[in-house]
């Protein structure tokens, strides 16, 4: 049988800090335009927006400040992945949808790191041993779902040691970085040998959480342009705004030919 992959249209930064704050709007800007799209009969395809963050703290909608240890402040992250997905193409359960984005990740330390990573019942996120690598948080609007997950890869996780992370007081948190460091091999000497600088780690993960996405939720993707100036003017790509930059593009490029 023919098997339909769906469009995923990745808005792909990753190795760029966006403001926590901007993120935020970005992802309701294009969910609101996706219900626009939808009215219209119109939504032919997901989006992925792949990012890092400068440093911050956020509480979830089951948090208080009894998680905290400190007044408010700054701790970091490692990539984020905000899939905004209309679940009526996929699985209209968001429990699947949580499990699907806990699969994709324990699919990149598998296959990639050979790290085993697993869930644990009752909890929310990817664990490796008592560690908690990868966090997850949705929100879900007329099942267009947006926000997503964080995965530690280098992350200096000190700041951690200033709060509850999601609540849950017998667990830490960990990173690939460090589970990698427990795990490496050791020369003659007794050293440790990490054979991956920081940025190689982040460039592998980076990879791997977009080729298990896809596999995971069945999607193609297609990587849009992003002029980063908008970002600094105060200006939020959009959908639209893509539409008319890959537009543009494309007659640049007809017109470049046609002089030939």
């Amino acid at each position: 049988y023919w098997l339909i992959t769906r469009r995923c249209d990745c808005f792909d930064i990753y190795k760029e800090k966006v403001p926590y704050a901007e993120a935020w709007s970005w992802q309701k800007s294009i969910v609101k335009e996706r219900k626009a799209l939808i009215e219209q009969d119109e939504d032919c395809s997901d989006t992925l927006i792949i990012l890092q963050h400068h440093p911050v703290y956020t509480l979830g909608t089951a948090s208080t400040e009894k998680n905290l240890n400190f007044d408010i402040s700054d701790a970091p992250y490692g990539l984020v992945m905000y899939p905004i997905v209309n679940l009526r193409y996929h699985k209209m359960d968001l429990h699947w949808y949580l499990r699907a984005l806990e699969e994709v990740v324990i699919r990149v330390l598998s296959n990639t790191f050979s790290i085993k990573a697993c869930r644990l019942e009752g909890l929310t996120g990817v664990w490796v041993g008592d560690q908690k690598l990868a966090a997850i948080g949705i929100r879900v609007s007329q099942w267009i779902t947006y926000h997503g997950l964080a995965l530690n890869v280098t992350t200096d996780l000190t700041p951690f040691q200033g709060i509850i992370p999601c609540g849950i007081r017998d667990r830490r948190v960990g990173s690939i970085k460090g589970v990698l460091r427990d795990h490496v091999s050791c020369d003659e000497h007794g050293k440790a040998k990490m054979h991956l600088s920081d940025e190689q780690l982040v460039d592998i993960t980076h990879k791997s959480l977009v080729k298990e996405f896809c596999k995971v939720f069945q999607v193609e993707i297609c990587h849009r342009p992003i002029p980063m100036q908008m970002f600094s003017q105060g200006k939020l790509p959009t959908l639209a705004t893509n539409e008319k930059t890959s537009r543009e593009g494309l007659a640049s490029l007809e017109l470049k030919n046609n002089s030939k």
